[in-house]
Formats: C-alpha cells, sequence, structure tokens
C-alpha cells in the first residue's frame, strides 16, 4: 500500500527503523508510533518506499 503523503511516508520510515531496531521504539510519536504496533514490517516497508515527488505534505483523514 503506498504513502498517500509525504507525512505518511516519513511516519513509515520512522516505523520501519524502529521496528528494525536501529532507533528505540520510544522516540516514536503519533502515527508512526500506532504503525510500529499494527503494521507488518512488508506493510511498512512499502509504505516508506512510495516516493515523495508530487505528494502532498498531509491528506485529510476524511478522504
Amino acid at each position: 500500500m503506498p504513502a498517500r503523503s509525504a507525512a505518511q511516508q516519513k511516519a513509515a520510515g520512522a516505523a520501519l527503523a524502529a521496528k528494525r531496531g536501529h532507533i528505540k521504539k520510544s522516540e516514536l510519536k503519533g502515527a508512526s508510533r500506532e504503525m510500529e504496533k499494527t503494521m507488518s514490517e512488508k506493510e511498512l516497508d512499502e509504505m516508506a518506499s512510495t516516493k515523495r515527488k508530487g505528494k502532498p505534505e498531509h491528506v485529510d483523514s476524511g478522504s
């Protein structure tokens, strides 16, 4: 599942780093903390590897 915004892609990257042990899980905040808990490493990798070019910084949660 590709990221819909740059912010989502960044949060997935942080969650993936924590899941792989590169950063402490306690350093995560907000969306990245939830992503780390609920998504698999494969899902996070797919979302984090999404290109940011042309993506908005944020997307409304209602869309």
